[in-house]
């Protein structure tokens, strides 16, 4: 299994980085390779993410430990294509400086050991995109949306660089 723990503060009450993160059908808004999250009962959840290869795989989770603006653990269940487990760890940070969200997962790469390297390869590494994951999430809660750049992997701005910002159309400069 492949175990990846990463940390953000976010600059939000626990309670709201909590409730928003409870709503699962969100993950998908800041986490770029999950297609989408439907609830499926209070407990139980189906995922569809996207795979190396162009490929997607599906799996449903319960939530197995839940206490309200500390914790929210959940696995697997038996039978789906991929095996995971994990929990989100939410606590003031010092000072009151936000929330510290704490992410614990495990899982079976898809393919295994030979799936895992390709996804390495690919730039796809597990730990990364979790950091990229949170760093997302960060940006939706504090402020709203998840900015996007050219170098961005969601990046849409045609033209746009930290450098040269976005410019008008033709048809509208004078």
């Amino acid at each position: 299994m492949i175990h990846v723990t990463k940390g953000v503060t976010v600059m939000k009450p626990r309670a709201e980085v909590y409730q928003f993160w409870r709503q699962l059908e969100r993950l998908p808004s800041f986490m770029i390779h999950l297609q989408s999250v439907t609830a499926v009962s209070a407990n139980r959840s189906h995922w569809i993410a996207k795979a190396p290869g162009g490929t997607d795989v599906e799996w449903d989770a319960d939530i197995v430990a839940e206490r309200d603006n500390e914790l929210l653990s959940w696995k697997s269940v038996e039978g789906s294509e991929i095996q995971n487990e994990g929990s989100v760890r939410f606590k003031d940070a010092p000072a009151d400086r936000g929330t510290e969200v704490h992410v614990e997962l495990s899982y079976d790469a898809p393919g295994g050991a030979a799936g895992a390297a390709m996804a390495k390869w690919f730039g796809e590494e597990p730990s990364q995109q979790l950091t990229d994951d949170l760093r997302r999430f960060k940006q939706v809660m504090e402020t709203g949306e998840v900015v996007l750049s050219e170098g961005s992997l969601m990046g849409t701005g045609e033209g746009m660089t930290a450098e040269r910002p976005a410019q008008a159309p033709a048809a509208v400069r004078s």
